[in-house]
């Protein structure tokens, strides 16, 4: 099975500038930890029967659920667009309070792709707020485009890079809590185009993308053996890592994608290892006995942090890359693990067992500014956006026995269920799909 036909990322855009450049006023700050959202509408784009409706409902969609934006009842709406290239009547967008105005129209191309046309207005600075964007994809990829147009409108909006384009790997539960079925899946960052990679007759846990997006490593009991595989989403491959004598598990990329960093388990402790895939070396990184797990790379690729009870109980560590310079960063009690570093190198976000609760929290790299994020009874493993602004982890809810992925805007505002087919557990995040 190949990538395209797996979870349709195969993509012909061309963006083509068609206004000249307008300076625009309306800003949101993300940094707050209060926003009020901001108005904007968002019409059906023109043409194209269902389609131009559905790319502006995913739209919608998108800027709602990140919280910034409040898109308005297309109901509400005095003017119908009919051409784009007109400018619209602001009056009539300024009379039902939006600020923002996004329209479009939707096309077809002689050989059969779509044709896909928006503009962001400011409606009360009554000008463009971004150069004219068009785009052409096949018709399977109409929800890509979509994603696109909401990154392009938040980036301008809040001067950040958008998340919206993004793919999800996660573990798909079913079954009892005695007997659990558990399946490595992948879905668009909002649930939509959930795709099974994996049967579910052996466990998988921790799934990580590379940076290219093509490449999942995780842990898989497969042959009752607990190791380290790389799931290949071009090809539908599936390889063990490694035929180490001992368990394998926790891996994560280097952000170059050239090495795999892991636990590997012996006499009831665990080390932390790093394989270069294109050599197959392995080095080992950490040398004491205890539990040494859940390592990350910093965006840099120069230091790792990752969780050990070398001190008494479980805290949060970071070494160079090479192992050298360890020390702990986690002095703000209870016990602290799952670390992983923003792409944005500013925060690390982990899971902290307090009180019999586990809730996510981030902290600087020095472990300076703890601050809790959610308020959970039991809130784990964190995965980061590509903008470093939002994160997802896995939430299991008092009393209710299933898992459930939630996702926060790093200000602890904003928590939002994702919808998945079922339980669902240990999401991560991809890059920015190109």
């Amino acid at each position: 099975m190949k990538f395209a036909e797996l979870i349709c990322t195969t993509l012909f855009v061309l963006l083509v500038q068609t206004l000249a450049p307008v300076q625009a006023a309306l800003k949101v700050d993300v940094t707050q930890g209060n926003i009020q959202p901001l108005p904007i509408a968002i019409p059906n784009f023109n043409g194209e029967g269902a389609t131009g409706q559905n790319i502006a409902s995913v739209v919608r969609a998108d800027l709602d659920r990140s919280g910034i934006f409040r898109p308005l009842d297309p109901q509400s709406f005095i003017e119908q667009v009919k051409d784009i290239n007109t400018p619209p009547t602001f009056a009539n967008w300024r009379v039902i309070n939006a600020q923002a105005l996004v329209t479009g129209s939707v096309g077809t191309e002689p050989d059969g792709r779509l044709d896909v046309k928006f503009r962001l207005w400011d409606v009360f600075g009554e000008t463009e707020m971004m150069q004219g964007k068009e785009y052409f994809t096949v018709p399977a990829n109409w929800r890509r485009i979509a994603h696109k147009i909401s990154d392009a409108i938040y980036q301008q909006i809040t001067g950040e890079s958008g998340y919206f384009d993004t793919r999800i790997v996660f573990i798909s539960e079913s079954g009892s809590l005695l007997n659990r079925r558990k399946r490595l899946a992948v879905m668009d960052e909002d649930g939509a185009n959930p795709i099974f990679l994996t049967r579910g007759d052996y466990l998988v846990l921790t799934p990580r993308f590379n940076p290219t997006a093509q490449m999942i490593a995780y842990m898989s009991y497969y042959g009752a053996k607990p190791r380290v595989y790389l799931f290949d989403l071009e090809t539908g491959r599936q390889q063990m890592l490694g035929a180490f004598p001992n368990m394998t598990f926790s891996p994560r990329f280097s952000p170059d994608g050239n090495k795999v960093v892991m636990s590997l388990e012996s006499r009831g402790d665990s080390e932390i290892y790093v394989m270069d895939l294109r050599s197959r070396g392995v080095t080992r990184l950490t040398g004491d006995p205890s539990i040494n797990t859940s390592p990350c790379y910093s965006p840099d690729g120069r230091q790792i942090v990752f969780e050990s009870d070398r001190g008494g109980s479980q805290q949060i560590y970071v070494m160079n890359a090479d192992g050298s310079g360890l020390h702990r960063i986690s002095f703000g009690g209870g016990k602290n693990g799952t670390p992983v570093w923003s792409p944005r190198g500013d925060l690390l976000a982990f899971t902290k067992q307090s009180g019999g609760s586990f809730h996510i929290g981030v902290m600087r790299p020095d472990g300076s500014g703890e601050r809790m994020i959610t308020d959970g009874w039991q809130d784990e493993g964190p995965t980061w956006a590509p903008n470093g602004r939002v994160l997802m982890f896995t939430r299991t809810l008092r009393g209710a026995g299933g898992s459930q992925i939630w996702s926060v805007d790093v200000t602890g505002r904003n928590e939002r269920r994702v919808q998945t087919p079922g339980d669902a557990s240990d999401p991560a995040w991809s890059p920015l799909i190109q």
